[in-house]
């Protein structure tokens, strides 16, 4: 394996001007950076381009990082971050398809190794910066150059993929630009992460979460939610669902391990209170390259006021489909096209637990504000989250083997933001929101739509394109229950693809999801897999210990073979209530959702609770690969294995 380390060498970087007491905005990459000052003819919007953005020369572009400690303000409260080049998040990587990157790494931490991992990017398995899988890390002192080809575009981003330095600021953002022009226009573009940050130490969150799985879940089922239930359903049945969720030791409303509970959360490094903004000429057509850049977030993002055409996922073209609010796993990126009109809209991006939220503003004027929607309910989990009856009559929760375990039990609300803040800011005030009523919204078409876009020539539909099948019935689980590592077993686990996913089922707008998304070009040759292979997603909740067939990293005996040059199906059951983005390093994954020679590219694929996922891959990239959940601190406690194809 080539070693590109070499010693310690001067190397000049953003920090070093900042000093110890820089406030955020001064820790922001100008592309992240909110507008401000006299935008008179738009000139100098930050983080705007032009239809046409500048391409980096033909050849090689080469950057220079230096990971570093720096203090931050964020929103008031100083912190102590991880930087890349003196910013969170990093500073913006634009490079062009067919080029060769050359990106020289330098850890100024001291007594830490450090890495980077360029989520998404095909490439050398010796470049692909996972530590104790492709290399050795970085230690504190040296340079690694990373040096790859680029054989692909899109919106990508990168990490650290060391200890829980991605969690303090360690990513940013990626972008490639095409070699042959868009297939579709538009005449600005932004940059828009979204990130989750805690004050707290993050090894301290992860202690309490392996003394404690139910930590920060503060949204507890209470005596009202009881009563009103009984309202509803009735009493019998309102307590033989208590009765059952009692026996099975968990809560239906344990949605994600870490909430606005200790999570802030960010756009473009920003807290509502900070209002990132992004400027526009009325009737632009706007370039939004979302990138989910937590550590353990999902995201539902939509903008009041605005249709959202989704036109790349994971960096691959797809068909435009229009909707009014997608989800975006951690890890996942979408870009989407909006034409707004002479008004503020607020850029919202509500966590899946309802617990928090990120925002900005899109707005045609710099000082312009538009009002948050109304904050919806918190999701509950149901049955069929546990595999037990997706309405098709199969499964019950008798015989479940290892149900006896207590995954979370949840806590109450979390306070609301203080109404001095909202009062001078509608975007102030955080995480911990109470429970409030769902928006109200004149419904509209409840199917996304694939919108014609100008500039763009579609692709002749087909029947396995109009009309997607699904492998919709359930498959019972086998008699392996995978052990101590496995809390639980969803006994009737089915494809989810279709649907929309907790806390959007009852949405009254256009909802995406992955049965929507189509490749541009349909493939010309796709030969069925050679053979599958099916790993189940555990865990034991109780213990915070997560994994694959009920065994930790450190457990599994060896990498899982891939032979180089074969197609093989990897199908995930997942037997946990959580839904886990999974990440396979250095190929393509193609759901099996239905497109049939259209179906999309993916690097990242969410795995909803009890779901039976398949995914094909071409085994073209040899070498050793990570494969996790990209959950940080599920990957840290376990659920990670190691892909050798050779």
């Amino acid at each position: 394996m080539p070693n590109p380390v070499v010693s310690r060498r001067r190397f000049l970087h953003a920090s070093g001007a900042l000093g110890a007491l820089a406030v955020l905005h001064r820790l922001t990459p100008t592309y992240a950076q909110t507008a401000a000052g006299n935008h008179a003819g738009h000139a100098g919007m930050a983080g705007m381009t032009d239809m046409a953005p500048e391409v980096p020369p033909a050849g090689t572009t080469a950057y220079d990082l230096a990971i570093s400690r720096a203090n931050i303000d964020l929103g008031g409260t100083p912190a102590s971050a991880i930087t890349v080049n003196g910013t969170v998040p990093g500073p913006l990587l634009r490079f062009r398809e067919g080029d060769e990157a050359v990106i020289r790494v330098t850890n100024q931490l001291d007594g830490e190794d450090t890495s980077i991992h360029w989520h998404g990017i095909l490439l050398p398995s010796a470049m692909d910066g996972v530590p104790g899988v492709s290399f050795g890390g970085i230690k504190p002192g040296e340079t690694f150059t990373y040096r790859f080809p680029l054989k692909q575009s899109g919106t990508y981003w990168y990490h650290s993929h060391t200890g829980f330095q991605e969690q303090r600021g360690v990513f940013g953002p990626l972008i490639i630009d095409p070699r042959a022009p868009a297939t579709y226009a538009f005449d600005r573009e932004y940059v828009v992460i979204l990130s989750d940050w805690t004050f707290t130490d993050p090894h301290l969150v992860y202690s309490r979460l392996k003394k404690q799985s139910n930590y920060y879940n503060r949204q507890r089922r209470t005596l009202p939610d009881l009563v009103r239930d009984a309202g509803n359903d009735g009493w019998a049945a309102t307590l033989a669902s208590r009765r059952e969720w009692a026996r099975m030791r968990m809560d239906p409303t344990d949605i994600a391990d870490l909430t606005g509970a200790t999570y802030t959360y960010l756009v473009n490094g920003l807290p509502p209170a900070a209002n990132w903004t992004g400027l526009f000429h009325p009737g632009e057509r706007v370039r939004l390259r979302f990138i989910n850049a937590s550590a353990a977030t999902y995201f539902d993002v939509r903008i009041p006021g605005l249709a959202l055409t989704v036109v790349q996922a994971d960096g691959n073209d797809v068909q435009p489909v229009t909707v009014d609010e997608f989800r975006i796993a951690v890890a996942e990126t979408y870009d989407v096209i909006v034409t707004p009109e002479d008004r503020a809209y607020t850029l919202f991006a509500e966590t899946m637990d309802r617990s928090g939220y990120a925002a900005g503003t899109l707005a045609p004027r710099q000082g312009l504000i538009a009002p948050l929607p109304a904050r919806r309910l918190r999701p509950i989990r149901t049955m069929a989250d546990m595999g037990m009856d997706h309405g098709s009559g199969g499964g019950t929760m008798a015989g479940m083997p290892g149900m006896a375990e207590n995954p979370h039990a949840g806590h109450g609300p979390a306070s609301a933001p203080a109404a001095a803040s909202a009062a001078t800011n509608p975007h102030a005030g955080m995480a911990g929101m109470e429970d409030m009523a769902m928006p109200a919204a004149a419904p509209t078409a409840g199917a996304p739509s694939h919108a014609d876009m100008p500039g763009m020539t579609m692709p002749a539909a087909s029947a396995e394109a109009s009309a997607p099948t699904l492998p919709l019935a359930p498959v019972p689980h086998g008699p392996d229950t995978h052990g101590a590592g496995n809390s639980m077993v969803a006994m009737m686990p089915r494809n989810r693809l279709h649907e929309r996913g907790t806390g959007l089922e009852d949405a009254p707008h256009r909802v995406l999801v992955y049965t929507d998304l189509r490749g541009l070009h349909p493939r010309p040759e796709v030969r069925p897999p050679d053979r599958e292979i099916e790993l189940h997603i555990t865990g034991n909740m109780e213990r915070y210990i997560w994994g694959f067939d009920g065994k930790t990293f450190s457990e599994a005996a060896a990498p899982i073979a891939f032979k180089l040059g074969e197609r093989v199906r990897l199908t995930f059951v997942n037997d946990t209530m959580m839904d886990h983005p999974m990440h396979l390093h250095g190929m393509w994954s193609e759901p099996e959702n239905g497109a049939g020679a259209y179906r999309p590219k993916k690097h990242t694929i969410n795995v909803k609770p009890a779901e039976r996922l398949s995914l094909d891959i071409e085994a073209d990239a040899p070498g050793f690969w990570a494969m996790h959940c990209h959950i940080l601190y599920h990957m840290e406690a376990g659920m990670f294995r190691v892909v050798s194809v050779a």
